[in-house]
């Protein structure tokens, strides 16, 4: 496993698998892969995996395929949205034609696509996107970026922290379940859960 900066170097919540049921071990396998695509193409795969280097500072190939794979399983869920905001586009819509705009707006701008731009570009451009600040032909109102980028941002950090080696990163002691928490005071920590490294 490529290991980001961490304040765990040592931890591997995957290490204490065997601790949860099969269930459970079955749902956080499927997230190490291998993905099989049912929607998204190769080229917008990349694109979602451009964005969630951005949005979740995230550079492991493997974690930003599983981000991809989660995008994929969520814009093909035949679950509803709650509320969406009058002239917003469903979720699927919004999502597919918003790279597409962010790919076009990209090529307009640097005569390439946004996934081949340099990252401070695509930051720039993630962050017009937020305020609704790109232009605004083909219906991309203020509003309609404004609801893309959360909706891009809501995908891939729920992805993002549901993948097991963020989990690590992060210090997570996973579902422990059935073992369940016993220390949950604030401060304390079951002797299980990984311990902070000093000066890390």
């Amino acid at each position: 496993m490529m290991r980001s900066e961490s304040l765990y170097p040592d931890y591997d919540v995957l290490a204490l698998q065997d601790e949860w049921d099969a269930h459970t071990r079955q749902i956080v396998g499927k997230r190490l892969g291998p993905f099989q695509f049912k929607l998204l193409t190769p080229e917008q795969q990349d694109l979602i995996k451009a964005v969630a280097r951005q949005l979740a500072y995230e550079h492991r190939e493997e974690v930003l395929t599983w981000i991809a794979a989660h995008v994929d399983e969520q814009l093909l869920s035949p679950l509803g949205e709650a509320q969406r905001r009058p002239g917003v586009p469903p979720q699927k819509e919004l999502i597919l034609s918003g790279i597409e705009a962010l790919n076009s707006w990209a090529k307009e701008k640097f005569f390439k696509g946004f996934q081949s731009i340099r990252q401070e570009q695509q930051l720039e451009f993630l962050q017009l996107l937020e305020v609704g600040g790109l232009p605004q032909d083909h219906g991309w109102t203020v509003e309609k970026q404004k609801e893309l980028f959360k909706k891009l941002t809501g995908l891939v950090i729920s992805a993002h922290y549901s993948h097991p080696w963020v989990w690590s990163d992060i210090g997570y002691g996973g579902p422990a379940y059935p073992r369940g928490y016993v220390r949950v005071e604030l401060g304390l920590t079951d002797p299980w859960e990984p311990k902070q490294v000093p000066g890390s």
